[in-house]
C-alpha cells in the first residue's frame, strides 16, 4: 500500500532522472496526501512530460465520481484484468517521482508507529503508475492517478505487507512506452525493489508527538533584524 509520500527534490533534480523536455515550478512536500495533485512523468505527443494529476484514480466510464470509491493504488498482480484500471495498463502508464513513503504498523493496542521508507542513497525513485482522464457531461476534465503497489520486500513487510512497485531507471523507457510494449510485457517490471534500495526509519507516533515538550521561544534580540524573505507558495500545489 501507499497512502502517503514525500517529493522534496528540486525540479532540476526531478527531470535530470526523468529527462523530460519540461522544467516545471513546483514546491518541495514531504507529506503528499490521496486526493491532492501529484506530479508524473508520461509520454504525451511523443515526448516525455511532467504533468499534474489527482491522485486519486477515475476510470473513463465512471458517471459520478462523487459515488465511485477513491482509487489511490492498484494491485500490480491484478491491474491488467480489472476494470478499472485494464485501459490504463495498456494506453496510460505513468512514473511518479518520489524521495520516499510512509506506512504505519500496529503496536499492540497503542498508536500505529509511522515509518519513512526512503531510498538508502537518498536518491528519487519512481513509483510505477497509471493515468486516466476523467470527462464530465459538462465538458470538463480531471487528469487522474494511482500509484501500482506490489508484495513487500524484506525490509517493508515488517511494517505492511505491500509497497509501491518501483521502476528502475533502465526500464523507464520500456515502462512509458505504451506503443510497443503492451501491458502484459509491462506487468513483469513489477516487483518487489531489491533489499537495499530502501531503509525504513521509526518515526514519533501521535501520542509520542503530543507528549513531547514543546521547545522554549528564543529569547527576543534586542537589535533590530530584517525582516526574513517569504517562502514561495505555502508547500502545496493548486490544481482545481
Amino acid at each position: 500500500m501507499c497512502g502517503r509520500f514525500a517529493l522534496t527534490a528540486t525540479p532540476e533534480e526531478v527531470r535530470r532522472l526523468f529527462a523530460f523536455l519540461d522544467l516545471p515550478n513546483f514546491p518541495p512536500r514531504d507529506d503528499i496526501r490521496p486526493t491532492e495533485p501529484i506530479g508524473v512523468v508520461a509520454i504525451r505527443e511523443g515526448a516525455r512530460r511532467f504533468l499534474l494529476v489527482r491522485w486519486g484514480f477515475v476510470p473513463s466510464w465512471v458517471k459520478d465520481p462523487r459515488e465511485f470509491s477513491l482509487l489511490i493504488n492498484a494491485r500490480a498482480e491484478t491491474a491488467a484484468e480489472k476494470p478499472s484500471f485494464r485501459g490504463a495498463m495498456r494506453h496510460g502508464r505513468c512514473l511518479v517521482p518520489a524521495n520516499g513513503f510512509y506506512e504505519w504498523r500496529s503496536e499492540g493496542a497503542g498508536p500505529k508507529r509511522p515509518f519513512f521508507v526512503a531510498p538508502t542513497d537518498g536518491h528519487l525513485v519512481a513509483f510505477a503508475g497509471l493515468t486516466e482522464t476523467w470527462a464530465g457531461a459538462d465538458g470538463s476534465e480531471v487528469d487522474t492517478a494511482a500509484i501500482l503497489t506490489v508484495p513487500a520486500n524484506e525490509v517493508v513487510a515488517p511494517i505492511h505487507d505491500r509497497m509501491p512497485a518501483v521502476i528502475p531507471p533502465e526500464h523507464f523507457a520500456d515502462w512509458l512506452d505504451t506503443a510497443h510494449v503492451d501491458a502484459k510485457a509491462a506487468a513483469k517490471l513489477l516487483v518487489p525493489a531489491p533489499p537495499d534500495l530502501f531503509t525504513a526509519t521509526p518515526l514519533p507516533t501521535s501520542a509520542e508527538r503530543r507528549a513531547s515538550p514543546r521547545p522554549k521561544p528564543a529569547p527576543r534580540s534586542p537589535i533590530p533584524r530584517p525582516a526574513a524573505a517569504r517562502k514561495p507558495g505555502d508547500g502545496q500545489m493548486d490544481l482545481f
